[in-house]
Formats: structure tokens, C-alpha cells, sequence
């Protein structure tokens, strides 16, 4: 008898936890869960959400389910650590919780617009639906597997270009890559020009080199802050007369690498115009005796330091070399090699020659030093109206300089905001050398006029704000 009025109360008491009221409702931490920007035919990140219950008795959610009618987006849901597509009698005990898991492959569109998806989870609960709306856009892209281009070849802005493995431009074919173009690179992908590259953006439709996450990392921390999301750009000693123009590179492991590629003296081995290269483990620029020419152009955000000349030529022109590297101590932004007589490691025998390099109109500022070298006596690097972060002086060298002046960049370190305009009051503005720009800078990597003469990658622009 004993055991038996135990068991009529023990059941009594679990019965009467669960609420039968329609008004007592679960809540749930968002109403929206947006997936972002995704490539169709891969699944997305895992996403989650919270349905709380708070109240003081157990609410047993009859229904969880998709809403009938939905798109043809494929949706995977965890509910409460159990996977399924339709969960039923669901509970949470009272000012308790459960989470909600939720991942989503888009088809294939077949076009080149993004198409936007939306979707219902409905929760039923003693005859009364509430709803948490799905959300995700969908992009479709050309996926090439370890490519070789043994011929000319033209990329367009018609798709992204998802690239795994290398993509590679074999001896005398040239890439070209209209306006517009996006290379988006797997891990450990990578970019290797035996041949030719012709990188041609515009202001309003820029070429772009990247990584190929789209989400964030946590939170609402972007992938776009991370290094090392795919190797970089190579450019080989049978490599030879490479444009790039308003094209970003970002978030490499190595950067853009010009390795003894071969140049005259009318045409460089890569010369850049208007462009970006940011945000790499390495060195964003590096040139073993090779020539590059870099014209209005952003290099910035490197751990080893921004930019690394070793030998040959180099022609730096109104652009902008900054360092706020997030994940490491940096080095100089910019250093030299192979470019003084008396330096370690030179072999006059070797018979490559020494450096030659001049940086016109440039600014070079950010953490760490600005230069490898303090004292540029007996080499032939010169650095003609520039603005530096170290305290100096003029001599046969450094000419016209500006000396331990902010440019007060628009770039806040600690918020991930990498902006390298310039605000009002900036003493970059109106600084610059006119005879020192070159006649086809008329404007900058944002289509702004450079009728300003301002030092740097970028003309002042008084509509920018932060």
C-alpha cells in the first residue's frame, strides 16, 4: 500500500508540472536566424538559438517543424541535442532552456544574382504557433579543382571562382581578370603566374582575392580580419610583365611574392595601380630581384612587416605602407636587402645587382618601425616627400620629408575597423609633390578625384566618417 500511494503521488506530481495552460509559452532569444552569405551546393556554419520557458512550470512544446510550403533550401535542425527534421513533445522545465542548432544547403540557381531565402520554424504549443524566421542568400560559384591554364584564359564577373588546391598560369598563357572578377581561395589555395597576369578592376568593380569563408569567425567578428586563409599570389622567374589594377589581395599567408622575375626597364616585373594587399602572416609586398611599381596603392597589415625589397627595382608612388597587424609583434614595414655593400650576407659575385628603389609622395606609419634600415647611406633607395612615424631628418636621402606626424587614419585597431583614409586635420593632406604623381593618378582606389595632392593611397574625402 505504501509503495503504491508513493507511485500515485510521485506520477500526480509530474503530471501536474506540466503546464495545460495555451498562455504559457516558450520565448525565444532572437526572432530571426540569419545564416548570411552562402555558396550554394555547400553546407553553412551551425547557428543556434535559445527557447527559454519562464515560467514555473514544465512547458511541453507539442510541434516543432518546418513550415509547409517552404523553399527548396535543405535545412538541418538539433533540437535539444537530437537531430531531425519534426520533434514532438518537447519539454522545458521551468526558467530553464534549450538550444536550437540549424545549418542549410542552397541549390544551385544557376544564375549570377544572389537569390535571398526564407524560411518558418514553427513551434506549436497547446493549439498556439509561434514562429523563429530562417534566413540565408544564396551565391552561386564555378568551383576549379587544381587548374592549370595552358592557355589564354579571361575571368569574368559572371560567378565567383571558389579555387582549391592551385590555380596556375603556365609559361606564355595569360590570365585575365575582367572587371569585377572574384577569386576566392579554399585553404592552402594559392595563386601561381608562370606566365602572365592581368588583373584589371575598375573603381566601381574592383577584382578581388580572398579567402572563401564567408561567416564570421565568432560573434559578430568577421572572417575579413583573419590571416592565413589561403596561401597568396607567386609570380616565377618565367613570369613576366604582370598588371594588376584596383585589385584587392587580402587575408594570405604569404602575400604577393615576385620571385627573380625578369624586367626591363620600361616594363616591371608587377606593377600594381590603385590596388590593396592587406592583411597577411608574411609580408603583403615581397620582391627578390625582381621590379615592381606600386601606384596609388594600400599595403598594409603584415606580421613579418609590410613590405620586403631584396635586390632589384622598386618605384613605390602615393601610396599608403600601414601596420596594425592584429595577431603578432610586427616587424618593420618596410625592409631591405641586398641593397648595401657592406651588409651581411652580400655577395658581389653573385652578380645580382643592388637594390634601387624610391618611395614619392608615400606615407609609412603604424606599429613598429617604419624601415629596416635608419641610416640609408651608400644605398640607392631614396625617400622623396614622405610622411614617416619616427622623429629624422632630411639628408641625401630622405628628401622633403615629413617627420613624426599622425595621418590620423580612419583605422581603429581594438573595434577590427581597418580604414586607411584620412580624417580632417590630417598633415597628409595638400602635402604631396605634384611633380612627383604620376599623370595617369587622377583617381584613387575609390574613384575619388586626386586633384587634392595628398600624400598617400587616398585622396581626403570629406563624406568618410566613423
Amino acid at each position: 500500500m505504501c509503495v503504491l500511494v508513493g507511485a500515485t503521488a510521485l506520477t500526480g506530481c509530474i503530471e501536474d508540472s506540466i503546464s495545460t495552460s495555451p498562455s504559457d509559452q516558450p520565448r525565444f532569444e532572437a526572432d530571426t536566424l540569419s545564416m548570411g552569405t552562402v555558396f550554394t551546393g555547400e553546407g553553412t556554419p551551425t547557428m543556434r538559438f535559445k527557447v527559454f520557458n519562464p515560467g514555473s512550470k514544465v512547458i511541453s512544446i507539442d510541434r516543432i517543424a518546418l513550415r509547409d510550403n517552404c523553399t527548396d533550401a535543405q535545412w538541418r535542425f538539433n533540437v535539444d541535442g537530437i537531430s531531425g527534421k519534426v520533434f514532438t513533445d518537447v519539454e522545458i522545465r521551468p526558467n530553464d532552456s534549450i538550444f536550437i542548432f540549424a545549418e542549410v544547403t542552397l541549390p544551385d540557381m544557376r544564375g549570377t544574382e544572389l537569390r535571398s531565402y526564407v524560411d518558418h520554424l514553427d513551434f506549436t504549443t497547446r493549439g498556439v504557433t509561434q514562429s523563429v524566421t530562417l534566413t540565408a542568400e544564396g551565391m552561386d560559384a564555378e568551383r576549379l579543382h587544381g587548374v592549370t591554364l595552358d592557355a589564354d584564359t579571361h575571368l569574368t564577373a559572371d560567378r565567383p571562382y571558389i579555387v582549391y588546391d592551385s590555380l596556375v598560369v603556365a609559361p606564355g598563357a595569360t590570365l585575365t581578370l575582367e572587371p569585377g572578377t572574384r577569386l576566392l581561395f579554399h585553404s592552402d589555395a594559392s595563386l601561381i603566374v608562370d606566365g602572365t597576369l592581368r588583373s584589371i578592376g575598375t573603381a566601381a568593380q574592383p577584382v578581388e582575392m580572398t579567402g572563401d569563408r564567408l561567416g564570421t569567425v565568432v560573434g559578430r567578428v568577421d572572417y575579413e580580419i583573419m590571416s592565413g586563409q589561403w596561401q597568396g599570389v607567386f609570380f616565377s622567374s618565367t613570369s613576366q610583365a604582370n598588371e594588376m589594377e584596383y585589385t584587392s589581395v587580402r587575408n594570405t599567408t604569404w602575400g604577393v611574392n615576385v620571385m627573380e622575375t625578369p624586367y626591363t626597364d620600361d616594363v616591371p616585373s608587377l606593377s600594381l595601380f590603385n590596388c590593396q594587399l592587406r592583411n597577411s602572416k608574411d609580408f603583403a609586398l615581397l620582391s627578390l630581384h625582381s621590379s615592381v611599381k606600386a601606384v596609388g596603392c594600400e599595403l598594409a597589415d603584415a606580421s613579418a612587416g609590410v613590405v620586403y625589397l631584396q635586390g632589384g627595382r622598386a618605384l613605390i608612388s602615393n601610396s599608403t605602407i600601414a601596420n596594425y597587424y592584429l595577431f603578432t609583434a610586427v616587424g618593420p614595414a618596410v625592409q631591405f636587402s641586398h641593397a648595401f655593400a657592406d651588409e651581411e650576407g652580400w655577395d658581389a659575385e653573385s652578380g645580382l645587382p643592388m637594390l634601387v628603389a624610391e618611395f614619392h609622395n608615400c606615407i609609412i606609419y603604424g606599429n613598429g618601425q617604419d624601415l629596416s634600415h635608419g641610416d640609408l647611406t651608400g644605398s640607392q633607395i631614396f625617400m622623396r616627400r614622405c610622411l614617416f612615424k619616427s622623429a629624422g631628418s632630411d639628408d641625401d636621402n630622405f628628401l622633403e620629408c615629413i617627420w613624426g606626424e599622425d595621418p590620423l587614419y580612419f583605422t581603429v585597431r581594438e573595434d577590427y575597423h581597418f580604414d586607411y583614409r584620412l580624417k580632417q586635420g590630417s598633415p597628409a593632406i595638400g602635402a604631396a609633390a605634384p611633380e612627383l604623381i604620376p599623370v595617369d593618378l587622377t583617381t584613387d582606389r575609390y574613384g575619388i578625384s586626386r586633384n587634392d595632392l595628398t600624400l598617400g593611397a587616398y585622396s581626403f574625402d570629406p563624406t568618410v566618417s566613423e
